[in-house]
């Protein structure tokens, strides 16, 4: 994707954001959220889709063994499955695009 194109996508990430009335620290919870599920996830589907192993079978896993996959398929290695370690979190408040052209556009109605 062309810087242009990011810097487009950015701005009106954020002129959504507003509207709604979304907040960086929502957007970053939620995220966190989404990855503390995916780590306890033992199986995981090509979109996303996952499972920990317990309670009911999820629908998307049903239909995958029943079209003929194993499940092993989906089962995650322990080194996939564990969480990275050492990465630094996104400090959000120093985002280079804050500011710019494209985020001071203002949503007027036509």
């Amino acid at each position: 994707m062309d810087e242009r194109k990011r810097d487009s996508m950015v701005a009106y990430l954020r002129r959504r954001m507003q509207e709604f009335g979304i907040s960086i620290d929502d957007l970053a919870a939620a995220i966190a959220s989404d990855v503390a599920e995916q780590k306890e996830a033992r199986y995981r589907s090509a979109t996303g889709n996952t499972w920990s192993g317990e309670g009911e079978m999820p629908q998307w896993l049903k239909q995958a063994i029943s079209a003929g996959q194993s499940l092993e398929h989906f089962q995650l290695s322990p080194k996939t499955a564990a969480p990275q370690k050492n990465q630094e979190a996104v400090d959000w408040r120093n985002d280079p695009f804050a500011g710019g052209p494209l985020a001071r556009q203002e949503n007027h109605p036509r």
